[in-house]
């Protein structure tokens, strides 16, 4: 992938007036795809196996499980040349936000920065002295201003130009590569600190993307990472209905077993798994949002709390996982 610009095969239906009378493009909730633009998955990228068993069927996205080492993914999926349309600028104030990106993703800065804030307590544990640190997918640059302001010489790497401009313009964050992790020009072993906040389930070949995320690290360096688990309780009693299955853009499901071994190929070993700190504070109207994923009643339920939507809670299902690794010696 290179980056969001140029022709997009992806759009919201709701702002897309063209092509009305093409029939081929289906629907994934207000999200318009062309089933041109969509690839079958077969093997299991963890472990290579071709065997695996079907969670359940959205539309025309199947959710399976690796029958050998458990790992859990979406197919089919879009295409690497279609997947960067997904992070334009329809994705940070999507109109479908429970299928892709976020109602309004800037106007939820605080919520961000507090968030982030509360996590330093971790970074404080396991970093050590402060240094040079690089958010891979650092969108707004809410992490990368928490850590300016910490004291930390601070770098980002971000897919979409329209959220990396807003990171610049509001925050000073002037070092902020626009493109992926590959294109980035950093240095081997010159950031004391990599993390990647909601990312990892995002990317199409996770494996050498971690690779060359460790690569990046000082041998003394730690990796941070957070993504969402699979199995956890929260996510098995909800199944289907999970808030986190969000096929556009979620492409794998991890639980601590293949995460741990996704970083173990990448050369890396965990040192601290925690859900403690996968909380966040969000928004009232936040939770009527996602609420409406585990049952379309919720959205007229919870009308009447619409006056109070901007108040905030913090929240933690417990149904993701921080995880801090170091290089394997």
């Amino acid at each position: 992938m290179s980056s969001t610009e140029g022709h997009l095969h992806l759009s919201d239906a709701a702002d897309d007036h063209t092509n009305t009378n093409d029939p081929s493009p289906t629907n994934n909730g207000s999200v318009r795809i062309d089933p041109n633009d969509l690839v079958e998955i077969g093997n299991c990228m963890l472990c290579g196996s071709e065997i695996s068993s079907e969670m359940f069927r959205d539309g025309q996205f199947r959710v399976v499980r690796c029958a050998d080492c458990q790992m859990v993914w979406v197919t089919p999926r879009l295409k690497p040349e279609v997947l960067p349309s997904v992070y334009n600028e329809g994705y940070w104030e999507s109109t479908s936000p429970k299928d892709r990106g976020y109602a309004d993703y800037r106007r939820a800065a605080p919520l961000y920065i507090k968030t982030f804030r509360k996590r330093y307590s971790l970074i404080e544990k396991f970093a050590g002295t402060k240094g040079r640190t690089l958010d891979i997918g650092c969108a707004a640059g809410f992490f990368l201003n928490v850590m300016k302001d910490k004291g930390w010489e601070v770098s980002g790497v971000e897919l979409s130009p329209e959220i990396a401009a807003y990171a610049r313009d509001t925050f000073d964050l002037e070092d902020i590569f626009v493109g992926t992790l590959d294109e980035a020009p950093h240095q081997e072993k010159s950031f004391d600190l990599v993390t990647m906040w909601d990312v990892i389930e995002h990317i199409a070949e996770p494996l050498p993307f971690l690779k060359r995320a460790a690569s990046l690290l000082k041998d003394t360096g730690c990796l941070i990472l957070e993504t969402q688990n699979v199995d956890s309780r929260f996510a098995k009693r909800l199944g289907p209905r999970w808030h986190h299955y969000k096929h556009l853009e979620h492409l794998y499901h991890f639980n601590p077993k293949t995460i741990e071994r996704l970083l173990d190929q990448a050369g890396l070993e965990i040192v601290h798994l925690t859900p403690r700190f996968g909380g966040k504070h969000v928004s009232l109207g936040f939770i009527r949002e996602r609420a409406t994923r585990v049952h379309g009643v919720m959205k007229y339920l919870l009308a009447p709390l619409a006056p109070l939507s901007g108040m905030s809670f913090y929240v933690n299902m417990r149904d993701e996982m921080v995880i801090v690794a170091r290089k394997k010696k």
